[in-house]
This record gives structure tokens, C-alpha cells and sequence, in this order.
């Protein structure tokens, strides 16, 4: 049996991924004539990233302005829980809309083939937005975030050669035109993190006019500085640490997300992350490596967006953070 006599088979026959894609491409035909018009069955919009641009405070500043999942900015659904089934995924979002459009902050899809692919196939109007950050202060930034998290042991030197997504999130141009063309050119949006950094309220605007939602204004404590790692140690107990992180993230996955944000937001987080020592900053002769490394990545997205991105292309004009 080919996929269209699938298709129009028996549907207690067909799977749940055909019959949903097809009640979505349904449901999205007014959305690709009026993107205007929010979609009740699924996210319009995805900010997809990668990790470590922002988008964490953007996920605070934009829930108060559409319908994000609550108590936890990730789902992981369309990369990591697609089996779970749609009930599962909708179930992180309230039942009420009153309007407003429905979107996703989840960094981690966009090295992911698995959720392009589905969010092309379910959702084909989506909206998506990507943001790009000095390839170099970026890794650093998830690799502090990893590993302060207990996610991985080694150093970051180590971490370059044995953790694959430190080094596939930063292949820019590569996964930026496999959105364009899964999507559409008009539907995915390339951004800027400089920009985020120096002046957050034109970002947010930009941000908010290509997903469709009405400009909204930043107060002075939101325009602080949206991004860091400063902060952040290796555990004090990688063993105890890694292991709060798995049961955290098994939690998750059974909808036990107030629990773990309560978890999060009180003092026994202090036991399970931070106490470390500090982050010390790479040797300048592997960050330069780097830079030559990411290079050609920096130059295609230059030529992509046709902006200057010098500033990301050696440890001379860039401030690794």
C-alpha cells in the first residue's frame, strides 16, 4: 500500500502522526493566507535557538504575551518525546488561549532533523525564529551550562571532541537553510544575539512582528543583561548533581513539572548545583583554533543575512564569555 492509499485508508488503520498531520495541515490553511489568525491545535510559532542565546529571558518576556508551556520553558516533544503523543504535549499548555497565539522556546530543535521534519509535516505554517551568537562564546556558555548541571564530565578542551551537540549547533548556515527549506524562507526568521545584548526592547519588536503578536513594552529590570555564565561552577558533586538532573528530567517527562519547579526555585537547589569551583576561561591558543575552526560557518551566515559578523571570527575581536 503506497502513502496515499494510506492516507485515505480505513482511519482506525492509519497512524497517529497521519491522521494529526492531516487534521493540522486542515487547520493551518487560514494560517497560510492570514498569519494573523492564531491556530487552536498547536504552537504558531518556535523559538528555536540554539542553546545559549537568550532564550530563557525571552521565555519571560513573551509568556505574559502568548501561550507558552507552563512551569517549564522546554518540552522536548518534537525531538526527544514525540512518542509520547499529542495529549501529552498539549497537556503543558493551558486549556484557555483567550486569543493569544500559542508558541514554543525550545533551543534544542534547532540542530534537530527529527523536530524540522515533524513541525514541517504538523505545523507547515510555523513561524520560526533563530538566533545567532558568537560560535565560540556560545559553546563556552553550553559547556558551562552541561556541565555545571552534571550532563558531562570532562573538561572543555574534552568536551570538544566527545559531546557532538557542543560543535553541531554551531554548523549556522548549514541547519539555518534546512529551516528555510523545510519551511519556507519567509517563515524562518535569522536573528541576531549582539543585538538581543545591546538593545532588547527593537529586538523583542522584530521578534514580535514576525510571529504576529502586538509590540509590548520592556520595563528598566527587564532590560538588563538578558544572558550569562558567570555565575555558574562545576558541581560540587558531579555524581549527585548528574543524578538530581536525570530524575529532574524523568519527572519531566511524566508531567511532574510544578514539582520539579518548586524544587527548583527553593533552596535545595544550592545542594544539587553550584559549590564548584569557578569556570576558568579556555587557553587563548584553543579558543583561536576555534575561531579558525567556525570560520567558514561565520562567513556563510554573513553571507546569508549580508552583515558584518567580523567580531565573531578570531579571540582578537571577540570577548569569550
Amino acid at each position: 500500500m503506497d502513502a496515499s492509499q494510506r492516507a485515505t485508508g480505513d482511519p482506525r488503520k492509519r497512524s497517529w502522526f497521519e491522521r494529526i498531520s492531516t487534521r493540522a495541515r486542515n487547520q493551518q490553511a487560514s494560517v497560510n493566507v492570514a498569519p494573523e489568525a492564531p491556530t487552536e491545535f498547536l504552537p504558531s510559532f518556535f523559538v528555536v535557538g540554539p542553546p545559549r542565546t537568550g532564550t530563557s529571558w525571552l521565555y519571560e518576556m513573551l509568556r505574559g504575551q502568548v501561550i507558552l508551556p507552563l512551569t517549564t520553558k522546554e518540552t522536548r516533544f518534537f525531538d526527544t518525546h514525540f512518542h509520547r503523543g499529542l495529549e501529552w504535549y498539549r497537556a503543558h499548555y493551558p486549556g484557555i488561549t483567550d486569543g493569544r497565539r500559542i508558541g514554543e522556546i525550545a533551543p534544542t530543535y534547532f540542530a534537530s532533523v527529527e523536530a524540522r521534519e515533524r513541525i514541517a509535516q504538523l505545523i507547515p505554517a510555523a513561524r520560526v525564529v533563530c538566533i545567532f551568537r558568537d560560535p565560540v562564546e556560545r559553546i563556552l556558555s553550553l559547556y558551562r551550562l552541561k556541565r555545571a548541571y552534571g550532563l558531562i564530565p570532562w573538561s572543555f578542551e574534552q568536551a570538544i571532541v566527545e559531546d557532538p551537540e557542543l560543535m553541531d549547533t554551531s554548523r549556522y548556515g548549514a541547519h539555518f537553510r534546512a529551516w528555510q527549506n523545510a519551511l519556507g524562507p519567509q517563515q524562518v526568521l535569522a536573528t541576531i544575539y549582539d543585538d538581543l545584548r545591546d538593545d532588547p526592547q527593537a529586538f523583542v519588536d522584530r521578534l514580535v512582528d514576525f510571529i504576529g503578536v502586538p509590540r509590548f513594552t520592556l520595563t528598566p529590570l527587564q532590560n538588563r543583561r538578558v544572558h550569562g555564565s558567570e555565575n555558574m561552577t562545576h558541581p560540587r558533586s558531579y555524581i549527585r548533581t548528574r543524578t538530581a538532573t536525570r530524575v529532574a528530567d524523568w519527572l519531566k517527562a511524566q508531567r511532574f513539572n510544578k514539582l520539579v519547579a518548586t524544587i527548583r526555585d527553593s533552596r535545595l537547589r544550592q545542594f544539587f548545583l553550584s559549590g564548584g569551583r569557578p569556570f576558568a576561561d579556555p587557553p587563548s591558543e584553543f579558543a583561536a583554533r576555534l575561531y579558525e575552526l567556525f570560520r567558514p560557518e561565520v562567513e556563510e551566515l554573513e553571507a546569508i543575512l549580508k552583515r558584518d559578523l567580523a567580531a565573531w571570527k578570531s579571540t582578537a575581536a571577540a570577548d569569550v564569555a
